[in-house]
């Protein structure tokens, strides 16, 4: 499925190069549709603010020609607009980007925008479930449905979310013929990058449940999870699902589908586990973004310190 298309009026050569920046972005750096989209709503908003800017539609010719201020002027709308830090940093970001396109296929060169300094995003810290939570929520999955083949779907796919510590997407994505049969399995994540996430029995045993009570056919090409009327399962019934969960087991919000993967991350660093082995499974490509699950663990260690040491309580 082609990206969704973006509006903005401009000059016919500079919608020829975002044409081309898109093409480039699905080709060469292999962003997904949902990456492409939210590029080219960002792009679209910083070229529909030049429109009125600059009285007139942007060209290439103008945009070798902005100034910093230009930048500059587009942030202040947007935030007067109600952005947050985090979202002009991905603004900021794409703009980036566009501009390293354009200059390296030679369309237009303009280093102002190397001036323009990215807002700072707030820092982001996952938020696991501590270990006991975790597993009495993967025990409690089942009671939220009466329909057994559905309560079953459900503590399959949380198991496998906290087992491998997969994204939801990614555990949505599999279909029926990728059912893991081994200890390990290859997963396809952000970027089509592909890694090895290990599969416990407990894992194999909850999908073979599922699949077992399952009233629709065996087809190796649909997908793994499914809905209740037999088609792929929304991640808004996971959400609803982990929100239920909650008020079952008196979580806090911070416990959603997501924070499985965070705690799955957490856990292995609290075991022993290494960084290095924990960004391969997580397929994070880099480093630093691995590295926040240590700020949890020191936290831990801090709140243990603060509750045990005699100099702490005094």
């Amino acid at each position: 499925m082609p990206p969704t298309p973006i509006h903005f009026a401009a000059g016919a050569d500079l919608l020829n190069a975002v044409a081309g920046w898109r093409q480039w972005l699905a080709g060469e750096k292999r962003a997904s549709e949902h990456t492409l989209d939210g590029y080219g709503r960002d792009l679209a908003a910083f070229l529909s603010f030049l429109t009125g800017h600059l009285d007139g539609e942007p060209d290439l010719g103008a945009l070798s020609r902005l100034e910093p201020g230009d930048f500059r002027a587009f942030l202040a709308r947007r935030t007067s607009d109600g952005l947050g830090r985090s979202s002009l940093a991905r603004t900021m970001s794409t703009l980036r980007g566009f501009f390293k396109y354009l200059d390296r296929h030679d369309l237009a060169h303009n280093p102002a925008i190397k001036a323009v300094k990215s807002p700072r995003p707030p820092k982001s810290v996952p938020k696991p479930l501590a270990a006991d939570e975790a597993m009495e929520a993967l025990a409690s999955a089942g009671e939220l449905h009466d329909e057994p083949w559905l309560a079953a779907r459900d503590v399959a796919l949380f198991t496998l979310l906290y087992g491998a510590g997969l994204r939801l997407g990614e555990a949505l994505g599999l279909l029926r013929r990728d059912v893991p049969k081994a200890d390990t399995m290859v997963i396809t994540g952000k970027g089509r990058k592909q890694r090895v996430v290990p599969i416990l029995p407990v894992v194999r045993e909850s999908i073979a449940e599922y699949l077992r009570l399952l009233p629709y056919p065996a087809d190796p090409r649909t997908p793994l999870f499914l809905g209740a009327r037999g088609g792929a399962l929304n991640p808004g019934v996971v959400q609803r699902q982990m929100r239920r969960l909650r008020l079952l087991m008196g979580l806090p919000e911070t416990a959603t589908p997501h924070a499985l993967r965070h705690s799955f991350a957490t856990h292995l660093l609290a075991g022993g586990g290494d960084l290095r082995t924990i960004q391969e499974l997580l397929g994070h490509s880099s480093l630093s973004t691995t590295q926040r699950y240590t700020e949890i663990d020191a936290a831990k260690l801090t709140r243990v310190y603060q509750d045990a040491h005699p100099r702490a309580k005094a």
